[in-house]
């Protein structure tokens, strides 16, 4: 089917979640309506909001005749971000669902893109793209996908994505208990346990724009990484010792490129007689031992000598 110049994809429906966004929810949903291939329908979970003007603008998106995709609102009370996709991609009936935070915005070619990636490997469960961060922090956020491996040390794919509605309900949905965060990374884990083959795409373009703020659920939820990390390990257990030396040398990797970066950084300042901040002085002093940290610190003060 065709609206104006763009075509609708019978088997994409898009849910959004909103919670207390105000006009965020609306940037969401004009996001999906300006799309080069447009979603056949979209689901817009409200998880309890109570702000005035939230549900106005609510109100007024599903009274717009005028969008070129129907639109239609489910209200529930509060039950956290799982609750209201789970509640959403319920309701869809098309093969994939794409599921959109309502405080983020995609690029119109998102969804053309993205779905061909899953029309063309069949082994593909979900699919999304790199991020351009907006707020306080602008950057280009590039996560690689992949099977199940690299997912067992770090999540690899943003929350906006579009998923094979089959392999959701295989995995029974998102972890409702998961309110703290982290929740996408147990959701990637659990559909990526569904088969040997499964794996996760990524289109190497910038075409989500993630909102970024201090006081987000995302980095919040970075206080609590330790304990939650722990509740995943415990519950994908058979996956994690299965792969056990893959994910221990991933994290190895992952920590010596952030210390041979911040290494670089506190040579940058020696070499420029830059004072050092307190931390990289209290580091030169009392190098950590048998993580790399000592040899770090020989590197640095051999550096001007």
């Amino acid at each position: 089917m065709m609206h104006d110049k763009f075509e609708t994809a019978a088997d994409i429906e898009a849910v959004i979640t909103s919670y207390n966004q105000g006009d965020m929810i609306l940037e969401a949903v004009q996001s999906l309506c300006a799309q080069t291939l447009l979603p056949k329908k979209i689901i817009i979970v409200d998880d309890g909001s109570k702000d005035e003007h939230s549900i106005h603008v609510l109100n007024t998106i599903e009274k717009d005749s005028a969008l070129p995709i129907p639109v239609t609102i489910q209200y529930q009370q509060n039950g956290g971000v799982s609750s209201a996709r789970n509640a959403g991609i319920k309701k869809t009936q098309a093969s994939m669902v794409l599921v959109l935070d309502g405080d983020d915005k995609l690029e119109p070619a998102y969804i053309e893109q993205v779905s061909r990636l899953l029309r063309d490997n069949p082994s593909m469960i979900a699919a999304s793209s790199w991020m351009h961060t907006f707020g306080v922090l602008d950057a280009i956020v590039r996560p690689a996908g992949g099977n199940i491996v690299p997912f067992l040390s770090h999540n690899c794919c943003p929350a906006t994505h579009i998923l094979r509605r089959e392999v959701f309900a295989q995995c029974t949905g998102y972890d409702e208990t998961m309110r703290s965060g982290f929740e996408d990374w147990d959701f990637f884990l659990s559909m990526l346990e569904t088969a040997p083959e499964a794996y996760i795409g990524i289109v190497e373009k910038p075409l989500i724009n993630y909102r970024t703020a201090p006081a987000s659920s995302n980095i919040k939820s970075m206080d609590k990484r330790l304990e939650l990390m722990h509740f995943i390990i415990e519950k994908h257990i058979n996956s994690y010792h299965n792969h056990i030396a893959d994910v221990l040398l991933d994290i190895e990797a992952t920590s010596s490129s952030r210390l041979y970066g911040w290494e670089n950084e506190i040579i940058h300042s020696i070499t420029h007689n830059q004072k050092l901040s307190e931390s990289s002085n209290s580091f030169i002093k009392s190098p950590s031992y048998g993580d790399g940290g000592m040899a770090s610190a020989v590197r640095i003060v051999s550096s001007h000598i």
